[in-house]
């Protein structure tokens, strides 16, 4: 029971870390807006047995991204946290792969205490025609119900990427 809870905070921690730490935007930043399908590859939430519902949690997600322009991008997202009764510090990357190969690696870290927290989202590196970018990532999701032997739900939703590129 205290796991499939876990996962739902997980996902929410998701969910309102990109959204409300993306939201910051740059002078003179492009923006790429999509929209996702992700699931769960991996969940694993462990009792820490100190006190009564403190666990830690490492999570694993795919997701394809379709963006306006209608490039096709796929994601691995990896996420820890260290709860009790829901609640606490987490972290996680996800690394953004398109098609031709180039990369956007994204790290979200803060807490989470029931339904608000407070969090710091950054984009970290980029490979390929994102060498050198610096920007944030913000989404809204929304959850499927848990299906029979799922660890979480599936998901989708929309965001945008808000970026900066160096000069050539």
């Amino acid at each position: 029971m205290a796991t499939k809870k876990s996962m739902w905070v997980l996902f929410g921690i998701l969910v309102i870390s990109v959204w409300v730490l993306g939201s910051a935007i740059q002078g003179g930043a492009e923006t790429m807006n999509y929209k996702f399908y992700t699931w769960v590859n991996k969940a694993e939430n462990i009792p820490v047995g100190d006190v009564e519902s403190h666990f830690v949690s490492l999570n694993v997600r795919g997701a394809f991204y379709v963006f306006e322009n209608g490039e096709v991008a796929t994601i691995d997202h990896i996420s820890t946290g260290d709860f009790i009764n829901n609640a606490g510090p987490f972290m996680q990357y996800v690394t953004i792969k398109f098609q031709d190969g180039s990369t956007i690696m994204i790290k979200s870290q803060g807490t989470f205490g029931g339904t608000s927290g407070d969090w710091k989202s950054e984009i970290i590196k980029g490979t390929g025609r994102f060498e050198g970018i610096k920007g944030t990532q913000s989404a809204k999701a929304k959850y499927l119900p848990l299906e029979k032997g799922e660890a979480a739900p599936k998901g989708y939703g929309e965001g945008t990427i808000t970026y900066t590129l160096p000069s050539k």
